[in-house]
């Protein structure tokens, strides 16, 4: 049926097409229902398992339960229940020959074996080898298809038949479980509900009260063993008055294991600790806990190591037959190296075993780790030798080439469409033998934007420039020795950089020359902190776009300085940001957050310059307070869900004779990686309302032709993400914000943020999307609706209907398409 010819036939208000559209579609899809969820490949006494879900579950973590399944539903598609999988899986099925595969195994030994013996007659004793590798990669594949299926099969999975047995064996899974978490008289219920070949189950759970902690001893015979255990034994993860947990006791091993080789006890051994859980002597669903630290078995006494002499190796991967090696001692390290290639005195502040000293595992490894970050080492060993009655500890370093040439190729999209970009690097290691490093880089990079003067215009902006830096390993400032070594902890650097950056647009050409003076640390691998004490930078701007010339003058002419922005100026700042990652966020698939506060102060090296001299050169400064916060967090639902959110606000003050900022440091809202249904730097100030188009009714309702910079910027997202099959995943998003300005800007009316206002400025839009996890990159596609657009009037601010007036996307502007690198946030 033509359902656009009945439509024009039939005269029907708005509302009612969209009723009879939706109608249509659900009466298709309840048709196809049985086949989309696989009903057809059950046998005649098979029933299809639908669903399975955990009652009375709070408190506990639902992953741990659901893994005590023992069967599980088939996956289904996001909104509709189709089980996708199942239907790729007899797919494949119906076009699986197992005969053909043997038949072709049998084929590819014969033709590999023929090849093979010709080879080996002809004396190529190489190719024969090469040939009988290709055989055995050849063989294993095919093997593996007569064994799991084809790559259909391999990728869907069999439909889910319900079986009685496993439901049974999921509840005595489950009261294991229980027992574990401290329910040790826990039981589990299930019930079933049928409809037609469908079956769900409910597994109930009785938890009873838990038992919970209420003493803890030590069996210790040892006494300096006992005082260590007892001394740390505020860091318990056992603590009296909780909950018993089995899982607690295998912490708490690692955690006494621990303490113990970090005070010198290199042998210990980790099996050597035990623990007796008493339920029932106390009474009362009440725990009495035995943490045991047993002696060896051919030893009274655990034996307690003291490092006698400390050898360090600089070149361990050299030999020069002929030569031995130099050895130099400093602090008691003895040094030894074929070439002194290294300042020691450096090198001693990134070691943490010295003579003397008792072993510890954690100085160990933070040794190793120091000196890997210095990226002047190939390789950092450590072990220890027990001769006679010495204890020795060897580190071995190999060092990396002095020079090193990189090349890197790719995409970029940030706020735009993809292009092009090339950056290429030079690295001089150990320049001045203090360990520093210099790098020459250089960048090039395309990308595709959208014109400020037409917003239907997309043309190429180029990004190119070089930095010349210098990193040294150590903070470059006055400080005593043991200062220094404390230091080392922190992987300390100071770097100094200078260098050029051109962004070359159709409107504008901009040169930005700039040098820099910070130092960076990092308390440990969460936290990274960076203080920029001088960030100086002397920016020469070009307009070349006569229309957008005309817009600043006329900004100007009704007192908007931000014309001022784009005349040669300087800017000298400093600046401070704390980053804190946890649990490796934006690579774990786990539960991982991060959060980086940022603080800026300009204004301060105006002493270096002459005031009256920058005013005639007509050199424009700039004095302004700048500070951001930006907050991510990824919950992990399952192995399959995850929901996403993020909170980023930030606020730049201008202040002194020059009331404006420097163009990059405005705040801009929208985009792929802002609020997506408005497009890059497009959103706001506040309530502004762009201009009408010269032809609203074909083009949209606004001119998003030009970029709104605000110095307040809120914004907040919230995603749900949901893997579909192998490296595709689909999302649904709601992202809200908005950027205003400090002052009253008459050449945008509605800008300026106010306390009683604001909240009813926020721009609201929501979407789904597609990623695609190519392991080196994710490829995102996002479609975002607007649902609450400030710029309307009030009244009018709610556009969701109007998504659904021109079904599915809605009048112009309404749904904007990005693609981006990586996830937003």
């Amino acid at each position: 049926m033509n359902f656009a010819l009945f439509f024009e036939i039939i005269p029907v208000t708005a509302s009612i097409r969209k009723l009879v559209f939706i109608t249509i579609i659900a009466a298709a899809f309840s048709g196809t229902l049985s086949g989309c969820l696989g009903l057809r490949y059950l046998k005649e006494d098979e029933k299809l398992l639908y669903k399975e879900s955990i009652e009375n579950a709070k408190g506990l973590n639902i992953d741990e339960l659901e893994a005590q399944f023992q069967q599980k539903p088939n996956r289904r598609t996001p909104i509709f229940p189709w089980s996708l999988y199942v239907n790729v899986y007899y797919w494949g099925q119906h076009r699986y020959d197992s005969a053909k595969y043997q038949s072709k195994k049998e084929s590819a030994i014969a033709r590999y074996d023929a090849k093979i013996a010709k080879a080996t007659d002809k004396k190529k004793p190489k190719k024969a080898e090469l040939l009988k590798s290709r055989k055995l990669k050849k063989v294993s594949k095919i093997d593996k298809t007569l064994k799991e299926g084809n790559l259909f099969m391999r990728w869907g999975e069999e439909v889910a038949v319900f079986k009685p047995e496993l439901r049974e064996q999921t509840e005595q899974q489950l009261v294991s479980y229980l027992q574990s978490e401290g329910y040790f008289n826990a039981g589990v219920t299930s019930s079933l509900k049928e409809k037609e070949k469908l079956v769900s189950v409910t597994y109930e759970l009785e938890r009873n009260k838990p038992y919970v902690i209420d003493s803890i001893f030590y069996g210790i015979p040892d006494d300096e063993i006992k005082d260590i255990v007892l001394n740390s034994e505020n860091k318990s993860l056992l603590v009296k008055g909780d909950r018993y947990r089995q899982k607690e006791l295998a912490s708490e091993r690692e955690r006494v294991y621990e303490s113990l080789v970090n005070k010198g006890y290199y042998r210990f051994n980790k099996q050597l600790i035990s623990f007796q859980v008493d339920t029932a002597s106390l009474g009362g669903k009440k725990v009495l806990i035995e943490i045991a630290v047993k002696s060896p078995v051919k030893e009274h006494d655990h034996k307690r190591f003291v490092i006698d002499s400390v050898n360090f190796i600089t070149d361990a991967n050299i030999n020069i037959p002929g030569e031995k090696r130099s050895n130099r001692i400093y602090h008691g390290v003895n040094y030894s190296f074929y070439e002194e290639r290294y300042n020691k005195k450096i090198l001693d502040w990134r070691v943490f075993i010295y003579p003397d000293s008792m072993y510890s595992r954690a100085n160990t490894f933070e040794t190793q780790k120091q000196l890997a970050n210095l990226d002047i080492f190939k390789f950092v060993n450590i072990n220890y030798d027990t001769v006679g009655t010495h204890f020795i500890a060897n580190i071995y370093t190999s060092p990396l080439q002095k020079f090193q040439t990189s090349t890197e190729f790719g995409v970029n999209v940030s706020q735009g469409l993809p292009g092009p970009f090339v950056n290429a690097n030079i690295k001089d290691r150990n320049v001045f033998k203090g360990l520093e490093i210099l790098e020459l880089s250089g960048r090039f990079g395309i990308e595709g934007v959208a014109s400020p003067s037409d917003v239907k215009d997309v043309y190429s902006s180029k990004e190119y420039g070089g930095n010349l830096a210098l990193t040294f390993p150590q903070f470059i400032t006055p400080a005593s020795w043991s200062r220094r070594r404390d230091q080392g902890r922190l992987n300390p650097r100071t770097r100094w950089l200078v260098g050029t950056t051109v962004t070359d647009r159709r409107e504008y050409k901009r040169t930005n020359f700039n040098s820099t003076w910070a130092y960076i640390w990092q308390k440990d691998n969460k936290h990274l902190f960076n203080l920029t004490l001088a960030d100086i930078s002397f920016i020469d701007s070009e307009l070349k776009d006569d229309k957008f010339k005309e817009l600043l003058q006329d900004y100007a002419d009704r007192g908007n300085r931000l014309i001022n922005s784009f005349n040669p100026s300087y800017v000298g700042s400093t600046s401070f940001s704390m980053a804190v990652n946890n649990n490796s966020y934006g690579i774990t698939k786990g539960n991982a957050s991060f959060f980086r506060i940022f603080v800026e102060s300009s204004g301060n090296s105006l002493w270096f310059f002459n005031e009256d001299n920058l005013i005639s050169d007509r050199l424009e400064y700039y004095q302004f307070s700048k500070a951001n916060f930006d907050f991510r967090k990824v919950t992990n639902l399952s192995s399959k869900h995850d929901l996403a959110y993020r909170f980023n606000v930030g606020v730049a003050v201008p202040y002194g004779i020059n009331t404006v900022l420097p163009y990059e440091k405005y705040f801009f809202a929208g985009g792929s990686n802002g609020i997506r249904a408005w497009r890059p730097r497009r959103l706001g100030p506040g309530s502004y309302t762009p201009p009408l188009n010269d032809n609203p009714e074909k083009d949209g309702l606004y001119d998003y032709s030009f970029e709104q910079p605000g110095e307040i910027l809120l914004e907040t997202s919230v995603e749900y993400r949901r893997r579909l099959f192998s490296f595709v995943s689909w999302a649904f998003f709601i992202d809200a914000g908005n950027v205003w300005t400090l002052r009253d800007d008459v050449t945008r009316p509605g800008s300026q943020f106010k306390v009683d206002s604001f909240a009813k400025e926020i721009a609201v839009g929501s979407g789904f999307g597609l990623r695609f996890d190519f392991s080196f990159l994710i490829l995102r596609l996002d479609a975002g609706a607007k649902i609450h657009d400030p710029a309307r009037p009030p009244g009018q601010r709610w556009v969701f209907d109007k998504l659904l007036t021109n079904f599915p996307f809605g009048e112009k502007e309404q749904t904007i398409l990005n693609i981006g690198i990586g996830y937003p946030f």
